[in-house]
């Protein structure tokens, strides 16, 4: 077997630079030991035993460097991910998002779309569905393609569906995929309320206002300082009273925006803009 690389500090940094150059992707404020085993598995999976090596492939291929992005930028996700987080959002948040005319939501780095399909469910079963628009966004345009497609594997759907009950959902959860062979496609009237953009949360800057922002277990891969900066920038995108929904392990307590939200449900995380 092969052993993983050791990878010395100078040499994540020419990495990370030479990425940043040629690329534009900038990973000098994510989690340092996150972002080294991530990159020690890419070097494993293509049997890479030094720095140069890897930053020669990453240089000179494009292809190699898609690669790369989607093993350094993770994609563990699934529908109705932790059920008592959509239980919630059923019974308490989309309540009040009902009140208003219209709802613009933003899913911000959502992987290959489970979890934004899974919101577009709730959505529907509330009958508000029609009066959202759900940007979802992702730094992986290979995500963003797999999410746009709305297809996914037919032998994860036994688990959503236990999932999809336990979060309180009581119709035959089979209604909202087509399955076919060992693949399944979301309806269409569940996908078509849904925006697919490429966004990066460490450069790119608000695009609207939202009433809604879910950004779960992405920011756990950030160091303190970018959690803080796209704290920042979730709290400017904001409506008033608007909703902030992170994931189990995440929270704002040392950002700088804490004093400028209030837990509206802190066992699963969501938060909400204080009214000025």
């Amino acid at each position: 077997m092969m052993v993983r690389p050791v990878f010395e500090k100078h040499e994540m940094e020419q990495l990370l630079h030479m990425v940043h150059h040629v690329y534009g992707y900038d990973f000098s404020e994510y989690s340092k030991a996150s972002l080294n085993r991530r990159i020690q598995k890419f070097m494993h999976d293509k049997g890479l035993m030094d720095s140069k090596s890897l930053i020669q492939l990453l240089a000179g291929d494009r292809l190699s460097f898609q690669f790369f992005l989607e093993t350094v930028t993770v994609n563990v996700t699934e529908m109705f991910r932790d059920p008592s987080f959509y239980k919630c959002l059923r019974q308490q948040v989309i309540p009040i998002l009902a009140t208003y005319p219209q709802i613009n939501i933003w899913h911000a780095g959502c992987a290959t779309g489970e979890e934004v399909y899974s919101l577009c469910i709730l959505l529907h079963e509330a009958g508000l569905l029609h009066r959202c628009r759900i940007y979802a966004t992702d730094i992986s345009p290979a995500n963003l393609e797999i999410a746009k497609s709305g297809v996914l594997p037919l032998h994860h759907m036994r688990e959503y569906t236990a999932n999809y009950h336990e979060s309180g959902g009581v119709l035959d959860f089979s209604d909202y995929y087509t399955a076919h062979y060992d693949k399944v496609l979301i309806n269409k009237q569940i996908r078509e309320r849904v925006v697919f953009l490429q966004h990066n949360l460490v450069t790119d800057h608000s695009f609207n206002e939202f009433q809604l922002i879910l950004c779960r277990n992405v920011m756990i891969y950030f160091n303190k300082q970018l959690q803080n900066k796209v704290l920042k920038l979730f709290y400017e995108s904001l409506s008033p009273l608007g909703f902030l929904a992170l994931g189990m392990k995440e929270s704002l307590l040392f950002s700088e925006i804490k004093s400028k939200m209030s837990a509206f449900e802190s066992a699963v995380k969501i938060y909400r803009k204080k009214n000025k």
